[in-house]
């Protein structure tokens, strides 16, 4: 077994009780004598040259052995130590390295070491469990990064399964993602908007989780980021080897209910180019299962029906993705990088509803069935083009990107609907729903650090997005196997969003401070036309979105940050296009395109403490929004009229309700979460995060229905929510690894709903072989098969309890293969020279 390797030994051990007494100690030190020091220098690499993040340096006091203190290094490799005078062992560290050490240094005044050397440990590299085998959190100025690692329940997953583990990430049983309780979130991959994105959120269950590196999870983003989501950024880095020569890994899946598939990822560096593909094939037959109970009342309060919806869907799906580029290293501080996306993925979803009438007395009138057949095409490019150049100074930098992507998607469904005992058939009808996008980004990123120490940074950049969806939404009855389009239903819909913003930041470290604000200017240009009915609504606004980030470190392993910015939520196509579905024709959904932007302040005070075995994080947080976004169901006072065949003079009525979003007038949301990570010993580890929040809706609306009836509803509603996730993995006897995940979201009440709780639990098993170039792994999504919305809704006239579950219980066996790799390779905590990251400010 290789020696142990120490990490983190200079942080104080007195113990978590005694926390504050150290922290007085520390900074009450700062007023006696003898004058601080400072140790500087840098560590690189001996082969590469490249600057190493994250190494350790540790000073050890010879007249005190037991006084420890140290750092550790930042992106560049730099480290800045503040020391007493005195004689010192000094000792870099860094995982799968040699230690380098220095004895007996008399330092009495300010010392730069110079730039350190690291050789590589073979034995430690064969042996050491790195950083990008675990998951660890970094809390920067205005982020914090997820380091992804060796995760085991998403094995042959994708990437809302990754996301469903991160902590302040949830995703709900319909593939939604919110963060911190809301769905208002911004999906970047690789910094960018990204056709990877996609144009709903199943798109991003087509993309593996074996291809991604890390997340960063941005709750309150400062003036660089776009200040689209209200909830904060969610950016999605994808791995990118850095290592020299061809290597690369087969991933082979397979489980149950139906779903297989296969991964390949293939990297070739060399001194001047670098290539990469990542290709993913997958199948999936996802069956789900939905049921409306809804009891209907009459104008004086009492029964006058009852109707059962019950609801099973299959969706079959084949999906093909590729990504694959080429870095050229025009020389050392120059580089082009080119890259390619091509998606494409099919399939048939499957939608059988039955319908159960009852009369006021409970007895069955009318039993009818709809069964829809819904094929689905879509297919996605997008070329991105990087250019990054690094200047003669460390941080100076330019990054120039320009990013185009199409996108289509065409739905097709055929509703064929009976009343059982009935020899009448109903009209077959058709739904044909045909998207495309088509997305250009332009981006332009300079940073210049400044000032003599190189403790100030200057920001400024340019980003267009210039985005246009088509719509085109036809219904209708089809006779002879033609399709006779009813206008009352079928319109096509072209929403163009235009968005030019510029902004400007200013960074500066004043020994433990860092600082840094900024400003965004946001000019957009919206139109939103109804082709078919002549309809045309633009809406131009230009916005300020101020940001900023106050932050102290009491060292490198005790920070607090308290941060301010400006955010905005624009609808998607989603939210506005106003053309109903027809799964089923008395539960209707349909867009608002009437829809303005939801504008939020948000605040945030985060914590980070690191001691040896455990790392906590803790946030407290507060919104104010206005115009907010909120699905309501509307009586229509229309009714679906059913034929009785037991009473034909008698026919059955059921209202018609639709769901549709609205702007609410105000919500306040403010709460506290915390996360903490135990690492008892090499290959445990244990995670608990907690989040809740209370959140205060204020509004009423208005409208009136099909039978002119002014309806005012009440929207004002006080909800406590929360919800927390624990991750266990520790190593069971034969080499397995084993992995748990729990995760429970507490009950929720908004003006017409209460949703009840939802627990959910994953499993996994995985062990090497092949000499450990390869891992089997077992996992079980949602064990108990419990992870289903069950919700209560009451309007004036109808009472509605519904469960909907999008997923039920998966089974998933992988097989990864890796060659030329060691299945503990060195990489992922270095910064990658234009990949797409977006700069930080790291303050030294």
């Amino acid at each position: 077994m290789g020696r142990k390797i120490k990490q983190n030994i200079f942080a104080c051990r007195l113990g978590i009780p005694m926390a504050l007494l150290c922290l007085f100690m520390h900074l009450s030190s700062h007023s006696q004598t003898p004058t601080p020091i400072q140790i500087t220098g840098k560590v690189i690499d001996s082969e590469t040259g490249e600057p190493l993040e994250y190494a350790t340096l540790v000073l050890q006091s010879i007249r005190n052995p037991e006084r420890v203190t140290g750092g550790l290094t930042d992106s560049i490799g730099q480290f800045n130590v503040e020391t007493f005078p005195g004689q010192y062992n000094v000792r870099i560290e860094y995982i799968s390295y040699k230690t380098y050490e220095l004895k007996t240094q008399d330092f009495r005044a300010s010392t730069n070491l110079g730039t350190i050397e690291l050789q590589i440990d073979a034995q430690q590299l064969e042996e050491v469990e790195v950083i990008g085998e675990r998951t660890t959190i970094e809390l920067r100025l205005d982020k914090k990064i997820y380091n992804v690692g060796q995760d085991l329940t998403v094995r042959g997953g994708s990437v809302t399964d990754v996301l469903d583990n991160i902590p302040s990430v949830t995703v709900d049983v319909e593939g939604n993602i919110s963060l911190r309780g809301n769905e208002s979130v911004r999906i970047l991959i690789n910094g960018k908007p990204s056709a990877l994105s996609g144009i709903n959120p199943e798109t991003l269950q087509q993309l593996p989780a074996e291809t991604i590196e890390k997340v960063e999870v941005i709750t309150n983003p400062s003036a660089r980021y776009d200040a689209e989501g209200t909830g904060g950024i969610i950016n999605i880095i994808l791995k990118q080897g850095k290592n020299s020569g061809l290597n690369g890994s087969v991933n082979l899946f397979a489980g149950y209910p139906d779903n297989y598939g296969g991964a390949l990822s293939l990297n070739l560096r060399r001194e001047k180019f670098n290539f990469f593909i990542n290709t993913t094939y997958r199948y999936r037959n996802a069956p789900g299962n939905a049921l409306f109970e809804q009891e209907n009342f009459n104008p004086d309060g009492t029964t006058a029906s009852f109707q059962n919806e019950i609801r099973a869907y299959q969706r079959e799906r084949n999906g093909f993705n590729n990504n694959f580029g080429f870095e050229l290293f025009i020389n050392p501080t120059t580089s082009i990088t080119n890259s390619f996306v091509y998606r494409t993925s099919n399939g048939d979803n499957l939608v059988d509803v039955d319908f159960f009438n009852f009369d006021a007395n409970g007895d069955p009138t009318v039993q009818r069935n709809r069964f829809t057949k819904e094929r689905e095409d879509e297919n996605d490019i997008q070329y991105s083009f990087n250019f990054a150049k690094k200047f003669n100074d460390k941080g100076h930098e330019i990054a120039i990107d320009y990013q185009y992507s199409t996108g289509s998607e065409v739905e097709n469904a055929i509703i064929n609907e009976i009343v059982l005992g009935e020899n009448e058939k109903i009209p077959t009808e058709q739904t044909i729903n045909d998207e495309t996008q088509i997305n250009q980004l332009v981006q332009m990123e300079y940073v210049l650090p400044f000032s003599e120490d190189k403790q100030s940074q200057f920001e400024l950049g340019y980003r267009g997005t210039f985005n246009t969806f088509d719509t085109d939404f036809q219904f209708g009855i089809v006779e002879d196997g033609s399709l006779i389009s009813d206008p009352n239903f079928s319109n096509r819909l072209i929403y163009t969003e235009y968005v030019n913003a510029a902004y400007v930041q200013l960074g500066r470290k004043f020994k433990h401070f860092n600082i840094l604000g900024g400003l965004r200017m946001e000019a957009s240009d919206i139109g939103i036309e109804l082709v078919t009915t002549n309809e045309i609504n633009n809406k131009t606004y230009v916005d300020w979105f101020p940001s900023i980030f106050i932050g102290y470190d009491f060292t490198d392993l005790d920070k607090i940050n308290i941060s301010f910015s400006r955010r905005l939520r624009r609808p998607r196509s989603r939210f506005i296009n106003p053309f109903p579905s027809r799964s089923s024709n008395t539960n209707l959904f349909l867009g608002n395109p009437d829809l303005n932007p939801t504008y939020t302040n948000a605040f945030d005070l985060e914590y980070l403490k690191r001691w040896e075995k455990v790392t906590l994080t803790t946030s407290a947080y507060y919104n104010y929004s206005t115009g907010v976004f909120q699905f309501i169901t509307l009586e229509t006072g229309d009714f679906v009229e059913i034929e009785n065949p037991d009473d034909p003079d008698n026919p059955v009525f059921v209202p018609i309700q639709v769901r549709t979003p609205i702007n609410l007038a105000t919500d306040t949301r403010y709460g506290m979460e915390f996360t903490t990570i135990y690492v008892p010993k090499r290959n445990w580890r244990f995670t608990l995060n907690f989040n809740v929040f209370n959140q205060q809706l204020r509004g009423d609306y208005t409208y009136t229905n099909s039978q002119e009836e002014e309806i005012t509803q009440v929207f004002d509603a006080d909800n406590l929510a929360w919800f927390t996730r624990f991750s266990a993995k520790i190593p069971l006897p034969g080499k397995v690894d084993f992995q748990a995940n729990l995760f429970y979201r507490g009950p929720t009440e908004n003006a017409q709903s209460l949703n009840k709780g939802i627990l959910s639990t994953n499993l996994a098993f995985s062990k090497d072989v092949i000499k450990d170039k390869a891992t089997l792994s077992l996992n079980v999504s949602d064990l108990f098969n419990s992870r289903k919305r069950r919700s209560e809704t009451r309007t004036d006239n109808v009472f509605t309890y519904s469960e909907f579950q999008w997923r039920e219980r998966q089974i998933t066996l992988s097989f990864l293969y890796r060659f030329n790799q060691k299945k503990n390779q060195r990489n992922g905590n270095r910064r990658g020279n234009g990949n797409g990251e977006d700069f930080e400010f790291e303050g030294s």
